[in-house]
């Protein structure tokens, strides 16, 4: 009888990443502080949580996938990453019904400024909107909203999956995963940023569709890979493309992780070539795409850094983890 796997070994996705370069944005610092302050001011958490939530350090999540924005704009993404991340700490404890009443309260409080059912929920989410819409454009804050509607569907049924006891196949995950990773939300940022509003006709092409979503998909599965046994320790590993491959697949550990160093690469191909085959939109819209382009390239490199610089997910052995690529299978060490 074989014993159960005492670590795995991680695919090196950085190497499949060179593509693309990460940086820094130089307001991280101030903006970070201030966004903390802010997120403190509505004490959403107790001690110990609230210690576990601060030590992701999602201001430097930001820092690594918006690196080119404005203090303003940058301040108003650390808002929106700390605000999912707070709405991903409450529902993750919570059961169907009150996940479906946490996510209204967002998500009516992003439709009417005026709303409110006095939760804290509600008023920091009322303080985020204030801020987005003082210069986002129509067309952009309406895809947001989309994408806000389809982040609290999708994490509604993540919790009653998880209340069923029930992992998906891969496709239908793979959609779920799209949305209740709230990463179509947060590239929604990237027009708002850049002041610019693309036409639908670029969005619903079909090349475009196919980088776009290599770029969120990268970002989903290397999650997921670097974040299974943080939610192993946590029992929310039902949630996971490493789960649902070895479920569904019969795979063990290590094939599935291979499996996902193999995937990620393939979706890197599949993003540049889509972005090298894309057709012309007219001259004053393909500036702007290029752009966007250009932005969305920062999140999966982003999202791979900031990975190993918190202990979020490998604990106090992160440095050796990203040098080695050795994570074992046992609870996390945490900072002292």
């Amino acid at each position: 009888m074989s014993s159960s796997p005492s670590y795995f070994v991680l695919p090196d996705l950085f190497s499949h990443s060179t593509a693309f370069h990460d940086a820094k944005n130089p307001f991280w610092k101030r903006a970070s502080a201030e966004s903390r302050r802010w997120v403190n001011s509505y004490t959403v958490f107790a001690d110990r949580r609230r210690a576990f939530f601060f030590q992701g350090q999602s201001e430097l999540l930001s820092s690594h996938c918006y690196p080119y924005a404005g203090y303003e704009e940058f301040r108003t993404c650390c808002d929106l990453i700390n605000l999912l991340f707070v709405i991903d700490e409450l529902s993750d404890e919570q059961c169907y019904g009150d996940v479906r009443r946490t996510g209204d309260i967002f998500l009516q409080a992003m439709r009417d400024p005026t709303w409110s059912d006095g939760s804290k929920l509600a008023q920091m989410t009322a303080d985020f909107r204030e801020r987005l819409v003082t210069t986002i454009k129509p067309k952009t804050f309406s895809r947001f909203m989309e994408h806000c509607d389809a982040y609290v569907d999708s994490v509604v049924e993540e919790a009653g999956l998880r209340d069923r006891g029930e992992i998906l196949e891969l496709e239908e995950y793979l959609h779920l995963r799209r949305e209740n990773s709230a990463v179509r939300v947060c590239f929604g940022l990237i027009s708002y940023i850049l002041g610019i509003d693309l036409p639908d006709e670029v969005f619903s092409d079909p090349t475009f569709q196919k980088m776009y979503f290599s770029a969120v998909d990268m970002v989903c599965w290397a999650n997921d890979l670097y974040s299974y046994n943080m939610e192993l320790n946590r029992g929310l590993e039902g949630n996971n493309f490493i789960t649902v491959l070895m479920k569904t697949q019969n795979m063990d550990i290590q094939a599935t992780c291979n499996f996902v160093g193999g995937h990620y690469k393939q979706l890197m191909d599949d993003f540049l070539s889509a972005k090298a085959s894309l057709r012309s939109f007219g001259s004053k819209v393909d500036v702007d795409v290029r752009r966007y382009i250009e932005a969305c390239q920062h999140w999966p490199v982003g999202n791979l850094v900031w990975s190993f610089e918190t202990p979020r997910y490998f604990g106090a052995r992160r440095d050796q983890i990203r040098r080695t690529r050795v994570v074992p299978l046992k609870p996390l060490e945490r900072d002292p």
